[in-house]
């Protein structure tokens, strides 16, 4: 099986415009992400495309993997490593079709029902939340809370992020409640010093593993 991330840092240029993707992109790889996810939901084919571009290239540089949030397009023009889809994008078995069988494929599954789905199509990993409340979403549906992220991993057939207002105190909360990893946006975008808050989530995600081997473990179903 392909190895799924436990840090995935999502690049933000919505929220601040200080940093550019790749510059994000490189302060968190320095911080100790395993994995950066690119995240521009406007802008033209060309403009998003030279950012994923630039982004590609830290990744590769950093050995580093990328996920390509949404834009299937991007990721084939950039050869990343894989996607990150939503319930209104391309269902996973077709993206399976496009990108290959190497390809990492998560599908954002806020119920138990569309994770059973998203595995029977091909994904290798699903994110579930808002598990915490978020402000970087515009029309967030209701927030699930740890109990229903426990409940959730202890189910889904595939490794679940926990994914929405995750802080370096909720991380270990999460994964404790089953979720293989996580994944922030803002609280590292956002932060005075973006390589140091990385560099504290993968501390803390390191400590959870450390202290509960079994954390993001699962059971395929029969």
């Amino acid at each position: 099986m392909k190895e799924i991330g436990r840090l995935h840092i999502i690049t933000d240029f919505a929220f601040q415009q200080h940093y550019s993707h790749a510059e994000l992109a490189r302060l968190a790889i320095q911080g100790g992400a395993d994995t950066i996810q690119f995240r521009q939901k406007h802008g033209s084919f060309r403009d998003v495309l030279a950012s994923a571009l630039e982004v590609q290239r830290v990744c590769e540089e950093l050995g580093t993997t990328l996920i390509i949030n949404d834009r299937i397009d991007i990721a084939l023009a950039v050869g990343a490593d894989g996607v990150h889809l939503g319930q209104m994008d391309m269902p996973a078995s077709l993206a399976r079709k496009v990108l290959g069988p190497d390809a990492i494929i998560g599908i954002t599954t806020p119920e138990l029902r569309l994770a059973l789905k998203a595995y029977q199509e091909g994904a290798d990993y699903v994110g579930f939340g808002p598990v915490y409340p978020t402000k970087s979403k515009s029309n967030p549906i209701q927030v699930q809370g740890i109990e229903s992220l426990r409940k959730f991993c202890a189910a889904s057939p595939l490794p679940v992020l926990a994914i929405a207002g995750i802080t370096t105190q909720r991380a270990p909360e999460a994964l404790d409640a089953g979720a293989h990893g996580v994944a922030v946006m803002t609280a590292v975008s956002l932060a005075i010093d973006p390589r140091m808050q990385a560099r504290a989530f993968a501390d803390a995600v390191a400590r959870a593993v450390d202290e509960s081997p079994q954390i993001g473990l699962f059971s395929e179903p029969i």
